[in-house]
């Protein structure tokens, strides 16, 4: 059997690092929280992912022709992400285009964005 030793006894141990770095605000946590509410399905991913690298507005119909789902799937998950101020939407006639709202993914980037790597 072994015998263990204390050393010094007079201070708590310590059990890791104290976290360190600037914290986020309950609004911008909240604010977050909705965009990745949002983003929270696959088709929205890939909605958001093909508006990131597209230039200019894009047309529901051609997000429809992308996903492979209908027209009125597709209006239900676009609107999703207007509501939480990831998409853009301007009206031309009977069609709505679409854009990815730049600041709203500069926000995603930034709570992303890991600072020295990962370990």
């Amino acid at each position: 059997m072994r015998e263990l030793t204390v050393v010094e006894a007079d201070r708590p141990a310590q059990c890791c690092s104290p976290i360190g770095g600037a914290g986020m605000s309950a609004e911008d946590a909240g604010t977050t929280a909705a965009l990745l509410k949002a983003l929270a399905d696959p088709s929205r991913i890939r909605i958001v992912n093909r508006l990131a690298t597209t230039e200019g507005p894009v047309c529901v119909c051609d997000v429809t022709a992308l996903l492979g789902l209908t027209q009125p799937t597709v209006s239900f998950h676009m609107k999703k992400l207007v509501s939480a101020g990831l998409l853009d939407r301007e009206q031309r006639g009977v069609w709505a285009f679409y854009s990815l709202n730049r600041d709203a993914a500069a926000r995603l980037g930034d709570v992303l964005q890991l600072e020295g790597g990962t370990r």
